[in-house]
């Protein structure tokens, strides 16, 4: 996979900007085998690397979302080349318009692992978390796992979402939430 996220990135011009190889390696590390079943979203996709490797990890169903059509174009090819066809779905919409769009078209549907990698230093990340925590998308302790700028700052608690874990990678950060109350664990 770390080929193909290479060449659609170059493919694309350079407009989409995906998680480093290292980075994605280290997310998947600290999220260990909690991919393994379960049910992903992948918000501001790009190449849908993420929900892409959460696929090849044993997750159960993935959900891709980027407003870019060339973006979606990319993962639907990504998605039928790794031949996930059968477990993925992408929606072309842009997010600040919200997450109300999935509980219609999904109802019902919820996510144990949600990926947020917005573009870097636009900050909406924040907004995207407080949705999140607001909406019924989900379930009871799922993990929120935000890719942003490593020298962006991000709230400990964000409604129901709690920051339990942060990680830099050179320029890359992760936030990792849970629902509930949790002690922040810091590195």
């Amino acid at each position: 996979m770390q080929a193909l996220s290479k060449s659609t990135a170059k493919h694309s011009g350079q407009l989409i900007r995906p998680t480093a190889d290292r980075a994605r390696e280290a997310l998947f590390n600290i999220i260990g085998r909690e991919v393994e079943n379960a049910t992903v979203l992948d918000l501001y996709a790009g190449t849908g690397a993420l929900g892409l490797e959460a696929l090849s990890r044993s997750a159960e169903r993935a959900v891709f979302v980027d407003k870019s059509l060339k973006a979606v174009q990319i993962i639907n090819k990504n998605i039928e080349l790794c031949g996930f066809s059968d477990r993925a779905l992408v929606y072309k919409w842009d997010l600040s318009k919200g997450l109300s769009f999935l509980v219609k078209k999904l109802p019902g549907i919820t996510f144990s692992i949600v990926f947020v990698d917005p573009p870097y230093r636009k900050r909406l990340s924040a907004g995207m978390l407080q949705e999140l925590a607001e909406s019924e998308l989900l379930i009871r302790g799922a993990l929120v796992a935000v890719e942003e700028d490593a020298h962006a700052e991000l709230p400990a608690q964000v409604a129901g979402l709690t920051l339990v874990d942060q990680r830099r990678y050179g320029e890359t950060g992760f936030w990792f939430y849970r629902q509930g109350k949790f002690l922040h664990k810091s590195t």
